[in-house]
């Protein structure tokens, strides 16, 4: 059997997550990103009264797989972050995750959802563009990446 056939995101279970799931995030990002949001860091967004925060976790004991954060400003509402687990990618848990997220944000009333991607993350691209997130601007040489060029930021807006 492969990793992929061992790994079913129907055995994700996503929870609301709130400061006391710092921690466990602020480990996920670390891993997936550079630089990686401290704890500190990320039980403040936790903290804001607008943080709609979902964390995926699976298997005994739990281990958390995924996340996604967004945070509400009046009718409109932004995706901070989304971070899927190297072995948890590729499998749909993104999507689901950017689902749930889109679901609880309607509910709450939010008319317009943003996000930010790299222009060189392709697979973050084409996740957002299945959720039906359209390019809304784009800024220039935003990402620096030591000894590469900048890359450009897209603004992508899905209405809800």
């Amino acid at each position: 059997m492969s990793t992929a056939e061992k790994r079913d995101i129907n055995m994700v279970s996503l929870l609301w997550a709130g400061p006391e799931l710092a921690g466990e995030i602020a480990q996920l990002h670390g891993r997936l990103f550079d630089p990686g949001w401290d704890e500190p860091s990320v039980a403040k967004l936790l903290e804001h009264p607008g943080a709609t925060t979902l964390i995926g976790r699976t298997g005994f004991p739990k281990v958390s797989v995924g996340f996604a954060m967004a945070q509400i400003a009046a009718d409109d509402a932004e995706i901070l972050a989304i971070g899927v687990d190297k072995d948890w990618q590729k499998l749909g848990l993104g999507k689901k995750l950017v689902d749930a997220v889109v679901r609880s944000l309607a509910r709450a009333g939010v008319k317009r959802l943003f996000l930010e991607v790299a222009d060189d993350n392709a697979g973050g691209r084409a996740l957002y563009e299945k959720c039906g997130f359209t390019e809304a601007t784009r800024r220039k040489g935003y990402y620096t990446r030591p000894g590469a060029a900048a890359v450009d930021a897209l603004v992508m807006s899905k209405a809800l």
